[in-house]
């Protein structure tokens, strides 16, 4: 083994204590020159933009009437709180219209605004995240901007000759606009984690819905604005309910599930497996249960750091949830453990899918520093009505089939040496 020497040591506590204090900089290169070079492009539009823009005194006054409804909703909404991780409001109802109603430097600006008061007020979240949102919607906004004073044949205010055609426009310009933000944030979502697939990146169901929903408010509340700038009262409260019942919807999900991998949390996993396990008893079909655990987790975090384990987890988590069922419930059950129940799955299945996921997390490969990670899991499988007929006997069961495993050598899947039932009846 080759020694390490002093030098090398103290540039990695350097390094350590830089990606410590900027969290941006310990990210994948790719990702920190993706978001670099779309924050410098969002610079250079503000600059080129409000160098070719005249300005007319009526523009800053819808703006800051427009952000100040913004404003509103983020303080209406600020006691509930915002989820962790990625999260989905309506405060394009407020920043799609400026660029619809305003030259597109306004475009630009607004989503900076909005998004410092977010960061601000409502929750602080890691700073080149809440700028890279900012730059990604600002230059999408720009875009729409630029394209509907260019194809709509008369902006505002409107008339009733040309109302349909620049209403279209205006709902075209909202299309383009969701379409360059979603990619933009996708690409940056894809290059952190480069394993998972587009299409979990990308749309849904929830998340087209989502956006189609703030098009149609946000091309709504720039018609009435358009019409009347005092139809912005009237347009507020509906816009504030919404968004608070949206937060509250996502913080209802959030509260099931793990912060750090995005998987049910303990907790949400046993109530939920415990619901599967009495329909399953009470239909006769067969259950699997797995407990899998990554080997020689602390280790990772010893030489790679906690940010880097981190994302071995995640990672491990994304092969979980692409490679299962959509009906399979897939949880963290607590540091390096993920448990996994299989509905209407037998033995030969259930070793079938553990032996899948563990070639595919030892093919995993994750970055850090200089260095690529690989990791291998162990895992424990258990079946309903052979190692056990209740969520309690099965952990018991698929735990000690882990332990098993990790005596054998670890890297392998195994089950109980006997039935949970025998051995107690040998027992007694």
């Amino acid at each position: 083994m080759a020694a390490t020497s002093h030098d090398s040591v103290k540039r990695r506590d350097g390094l350590s204590a830089l990606v410590t204090r900027w969290p941006f900089l310990g990210q994948r290169r790719a990702l920190v020159a993706y978001i670099s070079v779309i924050v410098v492009i969002d610079l250079a539009a503000i600059v080129f933009t409000a160098l070719a823009a005249p300005l007319r005194w009526h523009e800053p006054l819808i703006f800051v009437a427009l952000m100040s409804c913004g404003a509103i909703c983020i303080e209406a909404t600020r006691r509930l709180g915002m989820p962790a991780g990625v999260s989905r409001d309506l405060l394009s109802a407020w920043w799609l219209p400026v660029a619809l109603l305003l030259p597109p430097m306004y475009a630009l600006l607004a989503p900076i605004v909005l998004q410092t008061l977010l960061q601000v007020r409502v929750r602080a979240a890691m700073l080149h995240r809440r700028v890279f949102s900012a730059a990604a919607i600002g230059l999408a906004g720009c875009v729409a901007s630029l394209m509907f004073h260019r194809l709509a044949p008369r902006a505002w205010p409107l008339t009733q000759s040309d109302t349909t055609i620049t209403i279209l426009v205006a709902v075209l310009a909202a299309v383009v606009f969701a379409l360059i933000n979603t990619t933009l944030i996708a690409i940056a979502a894809h290059t952190a984690n480069p394993d998972g697939g587009w299409r979990e990146v990308l749309w849904d169901r929830e998340s087209v819905t989502l956006d189609v929903v703030e098009s149609c408010l946000g091309v709504t509340v720039t018609v009435g604005c358009a019409l009347h700038p005092l139809l912005l009262v009237l347009a507020l409260p509906p816009v504030v309910l919404l968004q608070r019942s949206l937060l509250h919807a996502q913080l209802q999900a959030a509260a099931r599930t793990d912060a750090k991998t995005g998987l049910l949390n303990a907790a949400a996993w046993q109530r939920e497996a415990d619901t599967e396990i009495v329909r399953a008893r009470r239909t006769g079909e067969a259950l699997a249960l797995l407990v899998i655990d990554i080997d020689h987790f602390k280790r990772v975090n010893d030489a790679y750091g906690h940010l880097a384990g981190d994302q071995v987890l995640i990672n491990v988590a994304e092969v979980l949830r692409s490679q299962l069922r959509e009906y399979d419930l897939v949880g963290r059950f607590g540091g390096e453990e993920f448990v996994v129940l299989l509905p209407r799955a037998d033995l030969h299945e259930a070793r079938r899918v553990a032996e899948r996921l563990r070639h595919r997390i030892g093919r995993m490969s994750v970055p850090a520093d200089e260095a690529i990670i690989t990791v291998t899991v162990s895992a424990g499988v258990a079946l309903m009505a052979v190692h056990g007929d209740d969520l309690i006997e099965l952990l018991a069961a698929a735990d000690l089939a882990l332990y098993r495993a990790k005596e054998l050598g670890r890297n392998r899947v195994c089950l109980p040496v006997a039935p949970t039932r025998l051995r107690d009846d040998t027992a007694g």
